[in-house]
């Protein structure tokens, strides 16, 4: 018979993984308290979270829903990341603490409803995010406009060149 602090748990799980476009499983075999605490704070920087989670638990909570894939890899020491923010800024956080703690294990990643393997992480990992994107097209779209701006500036420019050049011959032979 479950308890209702169990019950209350697997709600909560269930809530929140409800409302995240990101979810990653991990195993955190060998790391340290300090080391976790260090990948909260950097997953934090992202607006993600980082849960330690039971598996028979976190099953219940993913039974019946979208997350229902992720329920096989809950094996052996799990830590559950998510996020209702942008995916790449925590595929980022995650590779770049793996990088200096490799006891973490990435196992699986449902990204807005696709499920993704370690290596579709990294390479999520290695695009720019939104808004480095969104300020390469905002480039992209302003260089041709300013490009047409002066060139239809410059029979202007021409005109009072000429008008100029006129003046100070004008101004010469005087």
């Amino acid at each position: 018979m479950p308890t209702q602090a169990k019950v209350e748990s697997v709600e909560a799980l269930k809530e929140r993984l409800g409302t995240a476009k990101t979810v990653v499983l991990t195993e955190y075999r060998g790391l340290s308290v300090q080391q976790l605490s260090n990948l909260r704070k950097q997953l934090k920087g992202a607006a993600a979270e980082y849960k330690v989670v039971k598996n028979r638990l976190a099953r219940l909570a993913v039974k019946g829903s979208t997350l229902d894939a992720l329920g096989v890899h809950l094996k052996g020491p799990t830590g559950l990341v998510f996020t209702k923010q942008d995916p790449v800024a925590v595929a980022k956080a995650l590779q770049a603490f793996v990088k200096t703690n490799p006891q973490l294990q990435i196992k699986l990643g449902l990204v807005e409803g696709k499920v993704v393997q370690p290596a579709e992480l990294k390479a999520l990992a290695d695009l720019p995010s939104k808004e480095q994107l969104r300020s390469q097209i905002v480039g992209a779209l302003q260089g041709p406009m300013a490009q047409l701006v002066s060139l239809l500036q410059a029979p202007l420019r021409e005109i009072v060149y000429v008008l100029e050049a006129r003046g100070k011959g004008a101004a010469d032979s005087a």
